[in-house]
């Protein structure tokens, strides 16, 4: 029995020719209408996906040498350095791009090997702090950098001195705010600033 307290639990259904039925049968065309792209996609990411999974033979071109090296696309050029090819002097700090400890020379200019993926960095001449000296003689900023006294626990100095490299070649640091702000992206947890600063200025003011 009907009433308008208990009504019916089958409602009567909208007519053909209602909103309703117009949505439903526009969502279904709509869905065959889009569902071979997306199927197309899946297939060519699937396909990508086979030909960079797995570790790949790469040369790398570091101080100088090339050096063949068997690493995964994921692999970081500072991962690759230090243990792949055995050149502990670049650090890992913050391993975020943060501190500036991993800082290296790609083709001239500083860059941030834990952000850089090895296997981009093939053809390019890579330069390591292992690479800055020529033989038993210091590069003149790591001269400086002992004279002044520019470390303490050393840790983010082989990074510290990559980067004054560059930046005394880039011509940041003519003045101390110049300098200051162009080594800015170096972090120095003991707070030999002042040290480092000087090191860098005097090999700035020899150039």
């Amino acid at each position: 029995m009907q009433s308008d307290v208990f009504p019916n639990a089958d409602p009567p259904q909208p007519a053909d020719n209602s909103r309703r039925s117009f949505m439903k049968q526009a969502g279904g065309a709509l869905g065959l209408a889009l569902a071979p792209p997306l199927v197309g996609q899946a297939e060519r990411l699937t396909a990508y996906a086979k030909v960079i999974e797995g570790a790949t033979d790469i040369t790398l071109r570091v101080n100088g040498q090339a050096r063949p090296v068997r690493v995964e696309p994921r692999v970081s050029l500072l991962d690759a350095l230090r243990e792949h090819l055995d050149l502990t002097g670049t650090k890992k700090g913050c391993d975020h791009g943060q501190c500036g400890a991993c800082t290296v020379h790609v083709d001239g200019r500083r860059i941030l090997s834990c952000l850089t993926l090895a296997v981009m960095s093939q053809g390019k001449e890579i330069t390591t702090i292992e690479g800055l000296a020529q033989g038993e003689q210091l590069h003149p900023m790591q001269e400086a950098f002992l004279k002044h006294d520019g470390f303490q626990c050393g840790y983010c100095t082989p990074g510290q001195i990559m980067s004054a490299v560059a930046c005394v070649q880039e011509g940041h640091a003519t003045t101390d705010a110049q300098c200051r702000e162009w080594m800015s992206g170096n972090l120095c947890r003991c707070g030999a600033y002042p040290n480092i600063l000087a090191a860098v200025r005097e090999v700035a003011g020899k150039g």
